[in-house]
């Protein structure tokens, strides 16, 4: 059977780094994309850009498409507009990209019961395109960004196959790496792989610069030192503060957890630096260039 992402449009919620390159991409398939956002002035700059067929500030944009992608920030996802959620065609296959699955499946699945809300709860499926820049906003979308990338989805017992199948469909003609899990299995494992690292790069960030305002150092020494390495190590920690900081607030058990495990790990290599217990220290360093390979 012809994919519903061919057979009637799609409609794309956000215009951002995700959504943008969702829209690039599905046209570049030969999709039909609407596309709502939230201010005339990126409907107007998304429009020259291409990034969808139809491009508007008007939730009827939507009227129509088999398949509704979410691409919104976490707290617009978990807060949504109520004139977005009347304007869900009722027949829809609802679909999300955010980086921590239970609040959104909790909150949605209350949204699509109420009276009016639009598509059934079993029409939603929670999933997230392990995919990014540090690039936000309208300027951010480009193509190819999913391709070779995990697209996790979170189903519950009731989701429609029909509706996760039709999500599945999207994932691959995009070039992404289908999976499925529980909710809570997937927000624990980002904890560990996604928003772990931002708070880390974070403060290797904050350290570098309080360590290099220290007279013997000079701080001006420190940024004209640091190359590739550096750079790649803080790349998300350095990045858009907001998304960081909403991974945290709706992540926060699992990020909690994953900060245990890595302070545990690092007390550990402080340890044998500072009892000079080198042989350890190489061991330690061995068994991170075995693991590194598992997860590239």
């Amino acid at each position: 059977m012809t994919p519903l992402w061919q057979r009637e449009p799609v409609g794309v919620v956000g215009l951002g780094l995700i959504g943008g390159s969702l829209g690039l991409d599905l046209m570049a398939a030969g999709a039909q994309v609407r596309a709502l956002v939230h201010r005339p002035a990126t409907a107007a700059r998304a429009t020259q850009r291409g990034l969808a067929t139809e491009v508007s500030t008007d939730p009827a944009v939507l009227e129509g498409c088999a398949l509704v992608v979410l691409a919104l920030p976490l707290d617009r996802l978990l807060d949504p507009d109520p004139d977005l959620v009347a304007a869900l065609p009722a027949a829809a296959v609802i679909t999300d990209v955010g980086s921590v699955k239970g609040p959104v499946l909790r909150r949605w699945r209350e949204l699509l019961v109420a009276p009016g809300g639009g598509p059934g709860a079993s029409r939603f499926v929670a999933s997230h395109p392990m995919a990014g820049t540090a690039r936000a906003g309208v300027e951010a979308g480009e193509p190819g960004l999913f391709r070779g990338r995990p697209w996790v989805a979170t189903p519950e017992a009731g989701t429609d196959p029909a509706a996760l199948e039709a999500v599945r469909e999207l994932a691959e003609v995009l070039g992404a790496r289908w999976l499925c899990c529980e909710a809570e299995a997937h927000d624990r494992a980002v904890a560990l792989i996604s928003h772990l690292p931002v708070l880390v790069g974070a403060a290797l960030l904050q350290a570098a610069d309080a360590g290099g305002g220290e007279a013997s150092t000079g701080a001006g020494l420190v940024r004209d030192l640091a190359s590739s390495g550096f750079a790649d190590t803080t790349r998300v920690g350095g990045g858009n503060p907001e998304l960081g900081m909403l991974m945290a607030r709706h992540n926060r058990a699992a990020l909690l957890e994953a900060l245990g495990h890595y302070r545990h790990s690092l007390a550990s290599l402080e340890a044998m630096v500072a009892d000079q217990e080198w042989t350890d220290l190489q061991q330690s360093l061995e068994l991170s260039h075995r693991l590194r390979p598992d997860f590239l």
